[in-house]
């Protein structure tokens, strides 16, 4: 059993880290504008969208914010910090200082000893805490695995008492008993945490309030993940696009069956007698993309689930592109049929 334990410093400020209209521009891209953000003790945040939404930036935004430098400074914004706030953050790129290093050195920097809550203990016991044998101690990092690597980074994050955690998907490879550890520390947890991860049941377990991406640049809070879903699916690219859809059915379906198209080429004549179909299965396939993405064993699989998202992004500009085609064929058809064609 790993012995996760993070340590908030016990700071009763009420107002530790506070943003007032942040926003923040990649490659031309708006990843978020307007956002407001207050962290306080006890404060649970859990950021939610598909990948490349700006999650990512805003942890490190917000990890840089006492001294930030140029690439980690919103657009534009504040962002005010408690006096000596103290920052700790895991960041999902995991890089090691130095993975050529051995475990002993990479566990206990200084020496052969650790200070832990004000403890010494010998390197040994320390890495005991977090399932590594005493033969492992002159094993360099990098011929560790993933899930090995990314306990000794825990446990370096461990060792500086926290007032605000930020976590960028720290489940990755992690095993069950881990995670278990991991929840059950960060429910403990006093101090303000931001959290990142594709495990859904962790993510409404343990935060209580979801700040949720669209990809487009907005943001929202939610109380849970399927309100954000909910949010995300109504206001998606393309919704408006399906219900307009529903509705011309509806109201062709009380009509009689338009005329064939006058001198509409033969190509043209089939494209616009076929495309009121090709769209509605397009719309049903849509649909099974997002009923997916609210499987939990979708949302927990980080590759599955970004490969939904890149499918639904995929058909919603299909069906857009449709409507479009849909539209310029039904307007060559009506001029045809003003000039008596």
């Amino acid at each position: 059993r790993v012995d996760i334990d993070f340590t908030a410093t016990g700071r009763k400020t009420r107002k530790l880290l506070t943003g007032r209209g942040l926003a923040k521009t990649l490659d031309g891209r708006t990843l978020f504008r307007d956002l407001d953000l207050d962290l306080g003790p006890g404060s649970r945040i859990g950021l939610v969208g598909r990948n490349g939404c700006g999650k990512s930036t805003l942890i490190r935004m917000l990890a840089h914010a006492a001294d930030p430098s140029p690439a980690h400074r919103p657009d534009s914004g504040t962002i005010t910090c408690a006096d000596n706030l103290k920052i700790v953050h895991f960041d999902q790129q995991r890089l090691m200082p130095d993975p050529d290093q051995s475990l002993r050195r990479a566990l206990a920097p200084e020496g052969d000893a650790v200070v832990f809550r004000g403890r010494s203990l010998h390197v040994a016991s320390w890495a005991s805490r977090f399932l590594f044998r005493t033969d492992q101690l002159e094993t360099p990092v990098h011929r560790l695995s993933g899930g090995e690597q990314a306990r000794i980074l825990i446990a370096r994050l461990m060792l500086e008492p926290a007032d605000v955690l930020l976590l960028d998907e720290p489940t990755n490879d992690l095993d069950i008993p881990s995670l278990d550890v991991l929840e059950e520390t960060l429910l403990g947890f006093e101090g303000a945490l931001v959290l990142v991860t594709h495990d859904r049941f962790m993510l409404e377990r343990i935060c209580d309030r979801i700040l949720g991406f669209d990809g487009r640049g907005t943001t929202g809070w939610f109380s849970d993940y399927s309100q954000w879903l909910d949010w995300l699916r109504r206001d998606a690219p393309g919704a408006a696009s399906r219900e307009l859809a529903q509705q011309r059915t509806a109201k062709q379906g009380k009509k009689k069956k338009p005329a064939r198209p006058g001198r509409l080429s033969y190509m043209q004549q089939r494209e616009y007698e076929t495309i009121e179909e090709r769209i509605l299965a397009m719309e049903s396939e849509l649909e099974e993309v997002e009923t997916r993405l609210q499987d939990p064993a979708v949302v927990s699989d980080p590759e599955q689930c970004a490969a939904e998202w890149r499918q639904q992004e995929k058909l919603q500009s299909e069906i857009e592109t449709l409507y479009d085609r849909w539209q310029e064929l039904e307007a060559m058809l009506a001029g045809q049929r003003a000039n008596g064609s």
